[in-house]
C-alpha cells in the first residue's frame, strides 16, 4: 500500500487588496473634507440695532482678534507690525485686482489702535470701500 501524504495547501489572505481599498477610502475622504472656514478664529463682534447685511463679490476680509493678531483672508500675520501687516494686505490685494471691498472684522474686546492701524493700512493701500463687521442686537421689545 502506498499510503502518500496529501500536500494541503495552506489558506492565506492576501492583505494588499484590502490596504489599497482602505488607503484609496482615506485619500477620498481627504479630498471631499470642506472645512469651516469659521472654527479657525473665535471673534465676538460688536453689536448695533441697524446692522445691515451687505454681501459682495470678491471682498478681502480682515480680522483682528481680542489679542490684536491680525488675520488677512484667513490666513495669520506673523505679527502685529504695521510694515507686516502692509505687506500682507499687499500680497492679498494682488491676487484680487483693482479695488476689492474690504471688511474688517474687530473682535468687541480688541484694542482700538489694533483696528485704527488696519484702517491706516487700508487707506495707505488705497482701498477706500471699506467697512465694519458687526452682528445685529437682539431686539428686546416693550411688554404690556
Amino acid at each position: 500500500m502506498n499510503f502518500r501524504k496529501t500536500m494541503s495547501d495552506e489558506v492565506e489572505v492576501n492583505l494588499t487588496p484590502l490596504i489599497d481599498v482602505v488607503f484609496l477610502l482615506l485619500i477620498f475622504f481627504m479630498v471631499t473634507t470642506t472645512f469651516d472656514r469659521d472654527a479657525k478664529i473665535k471673534i465676538d463682534l460688536p453689536t448695533t440695532q441697524s446692522a445691515v447685511p451687505v454681501a459682495q463679490k470678491n471682498t478681502m476680509e480682515l480680522l483682528i482678534n481680542a489679542q490684536g493678531k491680525y488675520y488677512v483672508d484667513g490666513q495669520e500675520v506673523l505679527n502685529n507690525k504695521p510694515e507686516t501687516l502692509f505687506r500682507a494686505m499687499s500680497q492679498a490685494l494682488d491676487k484680487r485686482g483693482n479695488n476689492p471691498p474690504l471688511v474688517i472684522s474687530a473682535d468687541a474686546n480688541a484694542n482700538y489702535q489694533s483696528v485704527v492701524t488696519a484702517m491706516d493700512i487700508a487707506g495707505r493701500l488705497g482701498l477706500t470701500n471699506f467697512s465694519m463687521a458687526t452682528t445685529q442686537a437682539k431686539k428686546t421689545g416693550a411688554k404690556k
